[in-house]
């Protein structure tokens, strides 16, 4: 086992012909300096320019990615690194290289998985490395959600300059191809329960082109975060919404409230009703995206107590019976309005309040008994 590769540096490249090969050389400076047994994997993305020719002359592994992206390029190179440490980072000269052993080190002191933080180091602006609007708005916010959604301490989420354990990576499965693979790495990282460090680094000009698009790359961030989260997304504003809905039909049931001059009669259960009705809704979306990601691995259904729970009790024939049994109790009342009009010798008749609840419930009660499919759908066991 002498010869085993200790470090994988894996850079991802797409027309970095005036950076990748100084970016190469640094690793294997640092190799030489440290006596470590390491090697440098760079993913091409496609390149049109000499950054392949450059990166074989420079002894460093190329791999070849034809499928566009940041995630792609990573998920490759990743694949066939054969360090127990793995590095990565850009091949545009804005990560120093020489840092390599600042990275190492945590790794080999316990730590799963470390982070840059260009925030904490210095900083140079400039040919589009950090514009003012990615330093003090876009990735402070985003980072900032990211804490909020999924409890992750980190400073500086989108640092693209990380090192990993081989095992720690392998329990990450990550699958997405765009940038917002940066995001899904912390988030699973924090998933997996890795223990994470974070180092102060410096961010030089990049050299060439930035490939960086400020707002569809911010906004894949956030979209990856909130679809990577269906309790924000879906179950939190579900519950406000169905929760608040029964209350106020349960409330104007009985008659108008007042609150001072202001009367809140009937009307308000229209409200009320469409609340109810698309509270629920939101919440199966919610309960059934999380029941997808389980069902597809990309989560742990132990992780979750409420869903592990109903995922117990659940069955398609309880949901059928409880949707009959709400619809049929939504149906009673509907008859009842029904009788009351023809005693009325089907003339007028202001019976609002009931019709408005018992639609609800129909209504209600018709969703239940059709999600209860839907649910038996995304259970269905796969060899």
């Amino acid at each position: 086992m002498e010869d085993a590769i200790e470090i994988s540096v894996i850079m991802p490249c797409l027309n970095e012909e005036k950076a990748v090969g100084l970016c190469i050389e640094k690793c294997f400076k640092v190799f030489r300096d440290n006596k470590i047994k390491g090697e440098v994997v760079v993913v091409d993305n496609g390149s049109e320019d000499r950054s392949k020719e450059i990166i074989i002359k420079s002894q460093a592994r190329l791999i070849e990615e034809p499928r566009r992206g940041y995630g792609s390029a990573y998920i490759k190179g990743f694949s066939e690194a054969k360090g127990r440490y793995l590095i990565m980072g850009d091949a545009d000269d804005t990560y120093n290289f020489f840092d390599i052993p600042k990275f190492l080190e945590p790794l080999k002191n316990g730590y799963d998985f470390v982070i840059g933080d260009r925030l904490s180091g210095k900083i140079k602006s400039g040919n589009g490395s950090m514009p003012w609007l990615h330093r003090y708005i876009g990735n402070p916010v985003l980072t900032k959600i990211l804490k909020v959604l999924f409890g992750v301490k980190v400073s500086d989420a989108h640092c693209g300059m990380r090192s990993i354990t081989k095992n720690a990576y392998n329990k990450l499965f990550l699958k997405t191809i765009g940038m917002e693979f940066a995001s899904e790495m912390i988030i699973n990282a924090k998933k997996a329960n890795l223990k994470i460090k974070e180092v102060p680094i410096n961010y030089r000009l990049r050299i060439g082109e930035s490939k960086l698009r400020t707002f569809k790359d911010g906004w894949r961030h956030l979209r990856f975060m909130l679809l990577y989260s269906p309790t924000a997304l879906f179950l939190i504003p579900g519950a406000v919404l169905f929760i608040s809905g029964l209350l106020v039909l349960f409330v104007l049931s009985f008659g108008p409230i007042f609150l001072g001059r202001v009367m809140f009669d009937f009307h308000y259960m229209f409200l009320g009703g469409l609340f109810a009705l698309a509270g629920y809704q939101i919440l199966n979306l919610g309960f059934f995206t999380k029941i997808y990601a389980y069902t597809e691995k990309f989560e742990d259904e132990r992780r979750d107590k409420v869903v592990s729970f109903f995922s117990r009790h659940l069955s398609l024939e309880r949901m059928i019976l409880g949707g009959a049994l709400v619809f049929l109790i939504g149906f009673m009342l509907f008859g009842w309005v029904v009788v009351l009009w023809g005693e009325n010798k089907f003339g007028n008749l202001f019976e609002v309040r009931k019709m408005i609840i018992s639609l609800v419930l129909m209504i209600l009660g018709i969703q239940t008994f059709f999600n209860g499919f839907f649910y038996s759908i995304l259970r269905i066991e796969k060899k």
